[in-house]
């Protein structure tokens, strides 16, 4: 019987998901397939009926998701929280970020400043207007479109300075991580599971959410820097 398990999640746990997906094939006998891209794309494809069993979103776009009848009854479900942290390219003067003081001087000493579609990218500008800064970088912001890395910008030049999900930045090749952002600052996000009412293998599905939730699963959201909800 085919046990095969497809789902779709947002690029900020992508890597994550491939090395579980292998874990619970290897481990529990089912075939596990994620595919990844943007936040909003994913949302999107969702509303418009995509079938899939398994979906991994940010918390916030799960909850929209559930209100509007897309996801299964009482299935969604917390998985890991992610810092949003600064990033330089390599080679770069790392400015210091100890306080909210420093933030800003960072901030501001930045031509171009990158950050993502998804919910970091939603907090910083939050942030950003917090912080009354909102028209000094209005023409530095650099949003990397759907599904691109921001840490792509910062290696081909395009930006001197990005904040995004921590999982997206760290190993990047030509990005530095500065580390998260200090004190008040700080931006997290929760990922999140449930099964979309599109699924045709809902039960199955179930247990794969289960198995999102082991200890093994969490071990490895830590590697990639992310804790357990």
């Amino acid at each position: 019987m085919d046990r095969r398990i497809c789902g779709l999640s947002s690029m900020a746990t992508r890597a994550i998901l491939a090395e579980v997906a292998d874990h619970i094939r290897l481990a529990h006998g089912i075939g596990v397939a994620f595919e990844s891209a943007g936040g909003v794309e994913i949302a999107r494809r969702v509303r418009e009926g995509a079938e899939a069993d398994v979906l991994v979103l940010a918390d916030g776009a799960l909850a929209e998701l559930a209100r509007e009848g897309h996801l299964v009854e009482g299935t969604v479900r917390p998985l890991w929280v992610s810092r949003v942290v600064a990033a330089v390219p390599t080679g770069s003067p790392v400015p210091a970020l100890d306080s909210e003081a420093d933030l800003r001087a960072a901030l501001l000493a930045a031509d171009r400043i990158a950050y993502s579609t998804g919910p970091s990218g939603t907090a910083l500008l939050e942030l950003i207007a917090r912080l009354d800064l909102a028209d000094p970088l209005r023409t530095r912001l650099v949003q990397a479109p759907p599904g691109v890395p921001v840490g792509s910008l910062l290696a081909s030049g395009a930006a001197e300075l990005a904040l995004q999900q921590h999982s997206e930045l760290m190993d990047l090749p030509g990005v530095t991580v500065i580390g998260p952002l200090p004190g008040a600052a700080a931006i997290t996000s929760t990922f999140g599971a449930a099964v979309p009412a599109s699924s045709t293998r809902p039960d199955r599905a179930r247990e794969v959410l289960d198995l999102l939730g082991c200890e093994t699963a969490s071990r490895t959201a830590r590697a990639r820097g992310m804790q357990a909800a």
